[in-house]
C-alpha cells in the first residue's frame, strides 16, 4: 500500500519554532564566555597576572625612594641567626638601620656619594664598600651595594646576569655577583608588584629577607 506524502511545505509547531532560536541564543552565550575565559590573563592566588610584570618594569626601574622593613636570616655551616631591617633607600643616599642577633644590637649603616660608614655603641666606622664594612664590624655582610636592584626584582646594572621567570613573567631566579637569587613571594604596592620573600645563596652562605612592609617615601 502507497503512502501518499503532501508536496505543502511543512509547519513547524510553535514549540519547535521557540526551540530553535533558544539552542542558538544558548551556543551564542557559551562562544561569549569562553571568548571571555580565553582573553582573561592567567592569575595565581595572589592576584598577579601574566603581562603585569612587563607593564610595570619601567615604573618599578623608576621607583627608587622607598623605605622597607622586613627581616632578614643568615644561615652558615655555623650558625642561624636573624635581624630586623629597616631600610631608607634615596638615589645617592641610604640608611639601613640593622637591629637583633646578628646585629649586636643597634647598627646603623650610612652611604652617601661612595662614602660608607656603620654607627653602633663601639663608635664610628668607615670603608670602601658596604660589604668590607659590615664584614670588618659585624662578621658577616649583605650584598648592599646590589640590593636596591635585587629587592625590587631588577638585575644590577654593574655585571652580566641570568634571569629565570615563572608562569606569569615575573623574576624566579637571578644569579648575578656569584650570587644566587630565588622570589618566593611577592605583593601588590601602590599598583606595583614588589617581592614579599626572597632567599639569597652565595657558596655556603644563605639569606633569606621578608619583607614586613614596604613605603614610599618622598626625595
Amino acid at each position: 500500500m502507497l503512502t501518499m506524502m503532501s508536496s505543502s511545505p511543512r509547519r513547524l509547531s510553535p514549540r519547535l519554532s521557540c526551540y530553535r532560536p533558544s539552542r542558538l541564543l544558548l551556543a551564542s552565550i557559551a562562544l561569549l564566555f569562553l571568548a571571555g575565559c580565553a582573553s582573561q590573563a592567567p592569575m595565581d592566588e595572589s592576584g598577579r597576572q601574566a603581562g603585569q610584570w612587563e607593564r610595570q618594569q619601567a615604573a618599578v626601574e623608576a621607583f627608587d625612594t622607598w623605605t622597607m622593613v622586613g627581616k632578614a636570616g643568615l644561615r652558615t655551616p655555623q650558625e642561624n641567626i636573624s635581624a630586623n631591617l629597616d631600610w631608607n633607600q634615596h638615589p645617592h643616599y641610604f640608611r639601613m638601620l640593622i637591629s637583633g642577633p646578628f646585629g649586636g644590637g643597634r647598627n646603623v649603616l650610612e652611604g652617601r656619594e661612595g662614602r660608607f660608614s656603620l654607627s653602633n655603641s663601639d663608635g664610628r666606622f668607615e670603608a670602601e664598600t658596604p660589604e668590607a664594612l659590615m664584614e670588618e664590624q659585624l662578621g658577616w655582610a649583605l650584598p648592599v651595594s646590589a640590593m636596591p636592584d635585587w629587592v625590587r626584582g631588577l638585575p644590577g646594572e654593574h655585571d652580566s646576569y641570568q634571569l629565570e621567570t615563572d608562569e606569569l613573567g615575573f623574576p624566579s631566579h637571578l644569579s648575578q655577583d656569584g650570587w644566587e637569587i630565588d622570589y618566593r613571594d611577592w605583593e601588590r604596592v601602590n599598583e606595583l608588584w614588589l617581592p614579599r620573600r626572597m632567599v639569597m645563596n652565595y657558596e655556603d652562605v644563605r639569606i633569606t629577607l621578608v619583607v614586613n612592609q614596604w613605603q614610599v617615601t618622598g626625595e
